[in-house]
């Protein structure tokens, strides 16, 4: 019986936070459809060709206005890469695709709050720039090349028709583009594609979120992140967060509610950014990585990635201390809060409608055929054809 309420409570806690981050989580999603669907993957790695600061600046906003499903995102960066993106830039791309997206902000700011949000896309930019000047100071042209071999092969990760599927919309004025049949069926089936890539990540982390917040003591996480040593757990935050993020096999949005367990635990301020930032160095990514590139370089990859993850939060949790933005340790409201008639009840079903049409819009255009597509081995760019969908 004991186990039975201890599993009821860790499903509530699980579906009251997703409750929370359902429209949010859509909206980001519908956005992220409409951007790949009118920007050409081609366009973006003729863009990101060089690592000079413009490439870098071009590739943090695209990959900010891109997909946020890690996955797909590790996926689209090899693809750019072999169109010719330098390696800065389409691991860059990757970075903002992930941690500066529209969604992770709504969702941090239902969860965790205003300070958050800042907080991460303030230390989401600190850590690309921390991230381009380790680049510039330690890639060397050697490693890149083996990289680059290793690229060629195609051998398979995950999401690799993500990566390689361009269904952009490019003839015509904008809102021409955006309302035409071709245009919808492009946003029906990124949306979905990109849902389908995440939806078991984020059913995962609020899964685990659910567990730890319902089973695990907050003496525990206190013991754990110091908290009784102010000092010290500033500095232990923003080293052990991305650890904990590597070990947690969770990755894109759905790390935040796990964020939020550890936050009412007591990790510092910092600590919870760096963790958010360590969704690109889950396990599974690095082996990823090490199909893509070879083992120099993602074990290169991960030393990088690490190091500019700990500094950027450190940092960020220093400055946000000094100016007292950091917020008091409470409990998650999300966390113990049933689903009631509120705003995001209204906008939940709203969105759910939204979601209803672009699945039926998907069904009626091939899109489980697309989907089948998309978990394809990974096919030279010469081979790339432009997706064919079928109007009914």
């Amino acid at each position: 019986m004991i186990i039975v309420e201890a599993a009821g409570q860790a499903l509530a806690a699980a579906f009251n936070m997703l409750w929370e981050v359902l429209w949010p989580l859509a909206l980001g999603f519908i956005l992220s459809a409409i951007v790949q669907t009118l920007v050409s993957r081609t366009a973006v790695a003729r863009a990101l060709g060089s690592d000079s600061p413009r490439s870098l600046a071009t590739a943090t906003l695209l990959g900010a206005a891109s997909s946020s499903c890690s996955y797909a995102a590790v996926a689209i960066a090899r693809s750019l890469f072999r169109k010719g993106a330098s390696f800065p830039a389409a691991i860059v791309f990757e970075f903002a695709s992930t941690n500066l997206v529209f969604e992770l902000g709504l969702i941090l700011l239902i969860l965790l709050g205003w300070s958050f949000v800042g907080a991460e896309f303030a230390g989401g930019l600190l850590m690309i720039v921390i991230l381009a000047l380790l680049f510039r100071w330690t890639l060397r042209p050697a490693l890149v090349a083996e990289a680059r071999r290793q690229a060629e092969q195609g051998r398979r990760g995950r999401m690799e028709g993500h990566g390689e599927m361009d269904m952009s919309v490019t003839e015509g004025p904008f809102l021409r583009r955006l309302f035409s049949r071709r245009g919808l069926t492009a946003i029906s089936h990124y949306f979905w594609m990109d849902v389908t890539s995440v939806w078991t990540d984020i059913g995962l982390g609020l899964l685990i979120a659910g567990a730890l917040a319902a089973w695990v003591p907050t003496s525990f996480w206190q013991g754990f992140f110091l908290t009784n040593h102010p000092g010290l757990s500033q500095v232990w935050g923003p080293l052990i967060g991305p650890v904990i993020s590597l070990l947690s096999f969770v990755c894109s949005v759905g790390n935040v509610p796990l964020a939020a367990v550890l936050w009412n635990g007591g990790i510092s301020f910092g600590g919870v950014i760096a963790f958010i930032f360590a969704d690109l160095i889950i396990l599974p990514i690095l082996n990823i990585y090490r199909k893509y590139y070879g083992r120099r370089m993602a074990i290169y990859l991960l030393v990088m990635s690490y190091a500019a993850m700990a500094v950027a939060g450190f940092t960020i949790g220093l400055l946000f201390q000094v100016l007292g933005l950091v917020p008091a340790h409470h409990p998650v409201v999300a966390l113990t809060s049933p689903p009631s008639l509120n705003y995001t009840s209204v906008l939940n079903v709203i969105f759910l409608a939204i979601m209803a049409l672009l699945g039926w819009r998907f069904l009626r255009t091939d899109g489980l055929a697309m989907l089948r597509m998309m978990e394809a081995p990974a096919v030279t760019p010469t081979d790339v054809a432009p997706h064919q969908h079928h109007e009914h």
